[in-house]
């Protein structure tokens, strides 16, 4: 029986200036980001990589089990190899930060390339309303853990 991230990566593609909206969760679904000290921990190593100018981010929400992000390649660095570099980094300081021990992430992730159809802000607000959706705020603006350009 073949992998589910293996699964995933059929048809992936990966080009610069392409925005991508990537789901990825944690081992288990555990809800490691209900804590406020873990979610910081994921939220600084996402941040890092648009700070680094490896991607521009546009739209984002850590759930307690999952992230949902929206982003834009900003050079040769594979979509891939971002996702990467972002659940080791935060693994690692998950890892040494907390008492967290052993697998952080699932393998694999779900990407969605943007068309230049798509409404990038309907996305976004997709992306943020999660926590609503989700029963555990009333008003986006009570979940700590979103972001984006334009809301």
């Amino acid at each position: 029986m073949e992998m589910p991230s293996k699964k995933l990566r059929v048809g992936r593609r990966s080009l610069p200036g392409q925005i991508y909206h990537i789901t990825t969760s944690t081992e288990g679904r555990r809800p490691l980001f209900r804590d406020f000290t873990h979610a910081r921990i994921a939220v600084a190593e996402l941040r890092r990589l648009h700070e680094q100018n490896v991607i521009d981010s546009l739209a984002w929400v850590l759930m307690p089990d999952h992230l949902h992000w929206l982003f834009q390649l900003r050079g040769p660095i594979p979509l891939s190899t971002v996702v990467k570099v972002f659940k080791g980094r935060s693994a690692r300081q998950l890892g040494m930060q907390t008492s967290i021990d052993g697998v952080v992430w699932q393998a694999g992730f779900h990407d969605h390339g943007l068309r230049r159809d798509e409404d990038l802000l309907k996305v976004a607000r997709y992306i943020v309303s999660n926590p609503l959706r989700a029963g555990l705020v009333e008003q986006i603006g009570d979940y700590p853990f979103w972001d984006a350009h334009w809301l």
